[in-house]
């Protein structure tokens, strides 16, 4: 027997699957997944199929970044048209599940109107017929809510359809957009099909850390390692450097590229939004996963979105997080999924945390405040999403990530509540992708372009920020949640240039403060901060 002792090496990346295309979280939950499926990713690979050379020359085209095209450079039609036909096949109950819900919206439209629902129950398409309540809003427009957790332990949930891809990673930019491309076999990536609450994962991302033998993760993976000399190639006797606890007496802020930032006392550890790099050869200097702490005690999260919730960054650290803090949703409508129900789906057993608005956890040192989040969701009703005020050893600093301040008055409310803010973490990705990106597969009939085009889900420009700074007398500003990273674009597909709108509203931004003697800048890569030393100096 073996008894070397190895750790996985830290430029594997990780690529959580369902039915072959990049798990975000609108994959999860069985509603969102079945009109993702049946309204993104067969209609996808049927375009594909037949039109495959479109889709290379549109993937291209700059102006249709991100945009709904394959990008396998118009090759490898035949396992694109295996797997459309695989999907079909396994995935018949869910496209049952998708016209349900379009004919449930299509008798809505037709027979509720404004006088009592209780008769339409009788004509819920059958396979939703039991996971459904009827309603109308305020304005007597008719609507419908899902229970949630009974979707989860129905039929419909298929954690059968989950998978990982490990492969080495070597350079930025190398991975195709996740919306758009599903991830096809390839000689160096093994695929593991296993549910994502398989306990072989965890003990799989602990070796990045603490090393085990291989005989050891064979046995814990079970029969998920189809081959074995791939996946020895995965690992290294070189150990990681190790981390060193933060034991100073200010407040210590890594940035980590995007939104994900790190905030540390000698007491307490939380990380916000954790999106994160791989360690490996690049011009560009970053923290990646072995620069986080051996425990985390808190991971809060803002919102649902793909690039501040990630199952490639949350799977791997899931081991060593102690509590995680996410936006309470608004239980059962189709665009706002629980977050809380989903992680607990995948193999979460962390301590959970739902906060409301202006709710308070209380931390070593301090206190965590859910602070209101407006915009950057097209318009649609959707509640999981919360700024965060954490206060730590009488030091504030506000993380407002996507929000967009469209609505002054909102906060100047909450300033009557919380006051002057020290440091503010302010996202200005102000242009934003229209209400279809994202959204799209879930209407029920798609919105005219132009309405489109307006509804867009935007951060921040020059003067949203600088109410926003100005209102809560911040000593310090950094500009974050850009996306302006090489290692992001696989899931946002942004490449701005001096000429883009977002980095001339910040640059207008970053020169009115210096005009005011605010220390301000637009972060990018890695950053260390230190709270306490920067305040003291400018006060």
């Amino acid at each position: 027997m073996d008894t070397t002792k190895l750790y996985m090496k830290q430029n594997i990346q990780v690529e959580p699957l369902i039915n072959q295309w990049y798990a975000w979280i609108h994959l999860v939950p069985p509603a969102t997944a079945a009109l993702n499926i049946v309204n993104r990713h067969l209609t996808l690979m049927t375009s594909y199929v037949n039109s495959p050379m479109m889709h290379a020359a549109a993937v291209k085209n700059p102006e249709m970044r991100g945009g709904p095209f394959i990008d396998l450079d118009g090759k490898r039609v035949a396992e694109v048209k295996a797997l459309l036909q695989e999907t079909k096949a396994k995935s018949q109950l869910l496209q049952e599940f998708a016209k349900g819900v379009k004919e449930l919206n299509q008798l809505l439209k037709s027979k509720a109107k404004g006088f009592s629902m209780e008769a339409l129950y009788g004509e819920v398409p059958e396979i939703l017929r039991g996971y459904v309540e009827l309603c109308y809003d305020m304005n007597h427009n008719p609507s419908f809510r899902f229970f949630e957790a009974l979707l989860y332990k129905s039929p419909f949930y298929r954690p059968d359809f989950q998978g990982i891809a490990l492969s080495p990673i070597v350079t930025d930019g190398d991975r195709p957009f996740i919306l758009s491309t599903p991830r096809l076999e390839d000689a160096n990536v093994l695929h593991l099909p296993i549910p994502f609450a398989h306990p072989g994962v965890d003990e799989l991302f602990k070796m990045k850390k603490v090393p085990q033998t291989f005989d050891y993760i064979l046995d814990k993976m079970g029969e998920a390692i189809t081959d074995e000399s791939l996946f020895r190639s995965f690992f290294t006797e070189e150990a990681p450097p190790a981390y060193e606890k933060y034991e100073g007496d200010s407040i210590r802020i890594r940035y980590f590229g995007h939104a994900c930032i790190l905030v540390e006392t000698k007491e307490v550890s939380l990380l916000i939004d954790p999106v994160l790099s791989y360690t490996y050869e690049s011009d560009i200097s970053r923290y990646t996963y072995q620069d986080l702490p051996d425990t985390i005690d808190y991971v809060l999260i803002t919102h649902g979105h793909q690039d501040h919730i990630l199952l490639e960054t949350m799977l791997q650290i899931r081991h060593k997080v102690k509590n995680i803090i996410i936006p309470r949703n608004a239980d059962g409508y189709l665009p706002d999924p629980s977050l809380q129900l989903a992680l607990q789906q995948l193999g979460f057993k962390n301590t959970i945390i739902e906060l409301r608005d202006l709710q308070e956890v209380p931390i070593p040192g301090g206190k965590i405040t859910g602070i209101p989040f407006l915009g950057e969701h097209h318009d649609l009703a959707v509640q999981s999403k919360t700024c965060y005020l954490i206060e730590l050893d009488g030091r504030t600093i506000l993380s407002v990530a996507d929000s967009c301040n469209q609505e002054p008055k909102l906060y100047e409310k909450v300033y009557e509540v919380i006051g002057d803010v020290d440091v503010l973490f302010l996202g200005m990705e102000c242009d934003g992708a229209p209400a279809s990106w994202v959204y799209g597969p879930l209407f029920p009939e798609p919105l005219e372009r132009e309405a489109d085009r307006s509804r867009r889900g935007r951060g921040c420009n020059y003067k949203e920020g600088m109410d926003l700074l100005d209102r809560f007398h911040c000593k310090e500003v950094y500009v974050y949640a850009m996306g302006n990273e090489p290692w992001l674009r696989y899931m946002l597909d942004v490449v701005y240039t001096d000429e883009s709108n977002p980095i001339v509203q910040s640059n207008k931004l970053l020169k009115e403060c210096q005009t005011k003697g605010v220390m301000a800048e637009r972060l990018f890569g890695e950053k260390e901060l230190m709270v306490g030393v920067q305040l003291a100096v400018n006060s």
